[in-house]
């Protein structure tokens, strides 16, 4: 074992390094990562298991950070590792450089999650815990890893922390390790200042095992984490009381510790070169590794190789004795599309597309083996029990089902998937009503970020909720969503693709292009109420649907082009047999997808949306919903305002939603 002093020279360094690290870039956040640098060398050297020739390899541990500030302590630990380079650490928060100001998903280098927003970190790893024990229930102890999280006094603080310590408790996820950096100090107070609660009191309430220790002993450190992995029914807490900015001086070589200046800035001028030289560091070459921490790290290096060798050498066994389960392995984590038989749906016609997609859902329950729904507490309204009557809940000490009952927590739900989607392995689903997904926006803007393929089924789409009143009937969500396909990641996709399918055909296609859909996360957007099929080809709408959208009904004497999503388009249709009785010719197209249709040749675009014709454009959200598509001499009939409280068949008259008011609007737009 380590000598405790060897340890603490290493630490020192991670210190000097996360210190020169801000120093350098003139920005950033020293103190955290100086009071952390103990546990997370503790954790590197000693407890965290990986394969130092393979970061892909999927029975590795997994670390997930939640403080994303406190990254120049993860990239300081990473390259103690050998995961990045001093130059690395020398150009954090620039231009061009692998060492982003907060941690954004990077396997190759060991950094397993993006930190976003304080509190969703951790709940990555609740996420990433499930998976695995969703997965050992299947394939054994082939997959038996063991995930850590790192928490600061901001993320207990936050409120999704809630869901995800009642979650975590109340399935027993014994695989999961949390460590609690509680320094007492944030960025612009103490902590005592905004919070007197017990933490350790509530998480044992949700039922975890928690232990509280000096976080910057060693000794203190190693018996926890060996009490933690001894753990065999409950998640575990460690809250480890630290030093912010541990070892920091001031200009005049008193002590800078514990102070909220040291939290958000860098230490600066006389008071950063005191504080090196009070670490043992050289201040004319901060970036470096001592011989301590040299040492250290190429000892666990040679451990790791052989720990992972026997367990690879377990694997080969098992794989020899379980050909099925062992290509099933390879399949999961391989990242492509499942194969699934979508000829095996029926839909019944004129259906609500929620009513569609439970079928659609029933079927990948039976054809696709390692997916995970979950529902907030709606499984029987937002359908998604087409899925759970064909499976069974996640339950403590049962892992062999495959959906998981989340509870009233939309926000604790997406970010648990998002988690699963970070462990690899799983295809994560989860579904809510469309109005709350505002609750879930951080979460789905992190699953863009990142490039996760996580599901987001949403039902109750628009004001014909009815009866439920303003307050679930969402106006302005479908708006939020649609601008997420507008803006770009890092690779140059649409960020996210959202999909609201027209009639129960529309839907199973949908649901083929979300399943196909590996690269970014999907919106599926659906109805309540029931709607007419729409007129038409079933094969072009299948063609259709899958380019983002297509012509439903087609008239060479067309006056003028008629557009939507969702149930829209079967009132359009239905209105343009009054205006085709009428003489009055029109051509509809449904846009499920506007990405998906952008994404599309300039030939098929103009194919479907002609260069100079007259076009009326019918939401029921926002009028800017269809902005795009229908253009500056267009017309767009929307909703402006909050909905109301009344039947919806009513609501469709006198909001003006009704086939015959439609009929009236696109005749004033010829």
């Amino acid at each position: 074992m380590n000598t405790v002093e060897q340890m603490n020279r290493a630490a020192d360094n991670i210190r000097i390094l996360a210190a020169s690290m801000v120093e350098k870039a003139k920005s950033g956040h020293p103190g955290g990562a100086m009071g952390g640098a103990d546990f997370i060398n503790v954790l590197y050297s000693e407890y965290l298991i990986f394969n130092p020739e393979n970061p892909f390899w999927e029975g590795r541990d997994r670390f997930f950070l939640d403080p994303g500030h406190m990254s120049p302590m993860l990239y300081s630990v990473l390259a103690c590792s050998g995961k990045y380079s001093l130059d690395d650490l020398k150009s954090f928060r620039q231009w061009g450089s692998i060492t982003p100001g907060h941690p954004e998903v990077d396997v190759k280098h060991g950094v397993e999650n993006t930190s976003g927003p304080l509190g969703q970190g951790h709940t990555f790893a609740v996420g990433a815990a499930i998976a695995a024990k969703f997965l050992k229930a299947r394939l054994g102890n082939v997959m038996n890893q063991t995930i850590y999280a790192f928490i600061s006094d901001g993320g207990i603080q936050e409120e999704i922390s809630q869901g995800a310590g009642r979650i975590a408790g109340h399935l027993g996820l014994d695989n999961l390790i949390m460590y609690y950096d509680s320094n007492d100090i944030q960025l612009s107070t103490s902590t005592n200042e905004v919070t007197s609660e017990d933490v350790a009191k509530k998480y044992e309430a949700w039922g975890w095992f928690v232990m509280q220790i000096d976080g910057n002993d060693v000794a203190q450190i190693r018996k926890a984490l060996d009490a933690a992995k001894a753990e065999n029914s409950r998640p575990t807490l460690i809250i480890g009381k630290t030093i912010m900015g541990k070892g920091a001086r001031k200009a005049d070589n008193s002590s800078y510790e514990n102070n909220c200046a040291t939290h958000g800035a860098p230490l600066g001028g006389d008071a950063y070169i005191n504080t090196i030289k009070n670490l043992g560091g050289d201040v004319e070459n901060p970036f470096q590794f001592f011989e301590e921490t040299k040492a250290i790290y190429a000892k666990r290096r040679e451990e790791l190789l052989g720990i992972v060798k026997e367990k690879l050498q377990y694997k080969a066994q098992w794989a020899s004795e379980n050909p099925e389960k062992a290509a099933k392995l390879n399949r999961w984590f391989s990242g492509k599309a499942p194969i699934i038989d979508w000829s095996k749906i029926e839909q019944k016609p004129d259906q609500a597309t929620r009513a569609a997609s439970a079928n659609c859902l029933s079927l990948l329950a039976k054809q696709v083996d390692n997916m995970i729904v979950s529902s907030a507490d709606l499984s029987n309204s937002d359908k998604t029990d087409g899925f759970l009557k064909q499976t069974h809940a996640l339950t403590r000490n049962d892992f062999s089902g495959a959906f998981l009952q989340a509870g009233v927590a939309e926000l604790t739900m997406a970010c648990l998937c998002l988690g699963m989607a970070l462990h690899g392995g799983v295809i994560a689903a989860c579904a809510t009503f469309f109005v709350f997904s505002d609750y879930m926006k951080p979460a789905i803007r992190m699953a863009a970020l990142m490039q996760l393929p996580v599901k987001f089924i949403w039902s109750h789409d628009a004001f014909r909720v009815g009866e439920d009143g303003p307050t679930h009937e969402p106006v302005e969500q479908e708006a939020q969503l649609r601008l997420m396909e507008k803006l770009k990641n890092h690779s140059g996709q649409n960020s996210m693709l959202v999909l609201r399918p027209a009639d129960v055909y529309e839907t199973t296609v949908a649901y083929k292009i979300m399943m196909e859909n590996t690269s970014t996360p999907t919106g599926m957007i659906l109805s309540r109420q029931n709607i007419k099929d729409l007129p038409g080809n079933r094969l072009v709408e299948a063609e259709g649907v899958a380019k983002g959208a297509y012509v439903v009904i087609d008239n060479k004497d067309s006056q003028i082009t008629l557009l939507a999503s969702g149930s829209e388009v079967s009132t359009l249709a239905e209105a343009s047999e009054i205006l085709k009785a009428e003489g009055i010719n029109v051509r509809l197209v449904s846009v499920p997808s506007e990405g998906l249709f952008r994404s599309q040749s300039k030939e098929y675009q103009e194919s479907v949306l002609k260069p100079n014709e007259k076009r009326f454009g019918l939401t029921a959200g926002l009028p800017c919903n269809l902005a795009g598509l229908v253009g500056e001499n267009g017309v767009i009939f929307g909703l402006e305002s909050f909905g109301f409280s009344a039947p919806y068949k009513v609501l469709d008259e006198k909001l003006g939603f009704t086939p015959a008011q439609v009929a009236e609007n696109i005749k004033k737009a010829l």
